[in-house]
């Protein structure tokens, strides 16, 4: 009966902590070990049934946490395993979303290889690409390119991967690459954002005089 006792009390601690966080718990030791990067506590884990969607207090999976922190090996095993490539924290990240954004260009090839979304958008309705092109993340640009996100997609700012890339970017090495990548992809070079100033007149006012030639061989005006 002690035994029972004590059971049904654990049972109910978790369910009100389930409760109280909006249906997570905090760090569970498969969480512990993506973050670790440690692949035989993974496997164990994963061996002993550890559930792998479960969510901490931010709302992310293991694998969002492996993720974050870059860690490609954790990342790899868990997406093997069969974890969510998808699975959205409570700011609206998911492993795929976050890796495009971050430039965690091995993981998100894993994702994209294991039915990443290709529309789902961050909380401020962007795709992948369009923090990737603001971030001067070349490779990660041009790879969800060629995986076929929309170019043109307009976030909640109003912007397209092309303009945030001159909007928010240096105009240096990198982000004239993004900008070349983008216009050979078919970005519409005279898409304006949601004030109607276009690409092109984003670039010269900020004396982004490399862009501004780019954008006019593509024809922009």
């Amino acid at each position: 009966m002690l035994r029972r006792s004590i059971l049904t009390g654990a049972l109910l601690l978790a369910l009100s902590l389930f409760v109280a966080t909006g249906g997570s718990l905090p760090e569970t030791p498969l969480h512990a070990a993506a973050r670790e990067n440690d692949l035989a506590a993974i496997k164990h884990q994963l061996a002993q049934g550890a559930n792998i969607e479960a969510r901490d207090d931010t709302g992310a999976t293991a694998l969002l946490v492996a993720t974050h922190a870059n860690r490609v090996e954790a990342a790899r095993a868990l997406i093997a395993a069969g974890a969510d490539v998808n699975a959205k924290d409570k700011i609206g990240d998911s492993p795929y979303l976050y890796a495009g954004a971050r430039g965690h260009l091995a993981i998100l090839k894993q994702t994209l290889a294991y039915g990443a979304d290709l529309r789902s958008v961050n909380r401020y309705g962007g795709t992948a690409l369009i923090p990737a092109a603001e971030r001067g993340h070349v490779e990660t640009v041009r790879t969800l390119i060629e995986a076929g996100v929309a170019v043109d997609h307009v976030n909640r700012l109003g912007w397209t991967a092309l303009l945030e890339a001159i909007i928010l970017g240096s105009g240096g090495d990198a982000h004239q690459q993004i900008v070349a990548a983008l216009i050979a992809a078919g970005a519409d070079v005279n898409l304006p954002d949601s004030d109607g100033v276009t690409p092109l007149r984003h670039a010269r006012a900020r004396g982004y005089k490399a862009i501004e030639a780019a954008l006019v061989a593509a024809g922009a005006h």
